[in-house]
């Protein structure tokens, strides 16, 4: 999917998510979870930011575990940039959680940076109870870094996983 659409017919980005551009493709790597509640672990991660036109980009995020290859994670949602310095996040966890984040979004030359703080947690009656969420997403040319923190299960605010993946295509 590239931001400009092709001949064969893929649309061009919507206006309003031009500026998110730098993030269209597929990304993968490594990286790492903790949390005081579980042992540290390492894992793959694949994520995928696409669109069709509409001013929003899809996310998908999957993730395996680096020991042994098990699923560990998921995760789908969309991507907003309602105004030029304003970003929405809303996703949803296999594990029963929905999140709604709003933050910011400072473009710099061959990416930028999202940050977002959750402002709406939704949980079913068999999640575990997660308070906060915060994310940060820095792109610099072809490299994501990302950084989670999360408060969950009587636990304040604390860093829970950090990756760095790289565009494997547009």
């Amino acid at each position: 999917m590239t931001p400009t659409g092709d001949a064969a017919g893929e649309p061009e980005l919507h206006p309003d998510i031009r500026p998110l551009s730098w993030l269209v493709g597929t990304w993968s790597g490594e990286g790492r979870g903790d949390y005081p509640t579980i042992e540290s672990f390492s894992y793959r991660e694949t994520v995928t930011f696409g669109h069709v036109g509409k001013p929003f980009l899809a996310y998908g995020q999957r993730t395996h575990a680096l020991d042994d290859g098990r699923p560990l994670h998921a995760e789908s949602g969309f991507v907003r940039l309602p105004r030029p310095d304003h970003a929405e996040l809303v996703l949803a966890h296999p594990t029963g959680v929905a999140e709604v984040a709003a933050g910011s979004f400072s473009p710099s030359t061959g990416g930028g940076t999202l940050r977002f703080r959750t402002t709406t947690i939704g949980l079913t009656a068999t999640a575990k109870a997660i308070t906060a969420v915060e994310r940060d997403l820095t792109i610099d040319g072809d490299t994501l870094h990302y950084e989670v923190r999360m408060a969950a299960v009587g636990i304040a605010l604390t860093h829970h996983l950090t990756a760095t993946l790289v565009r494997r295509r547009a």
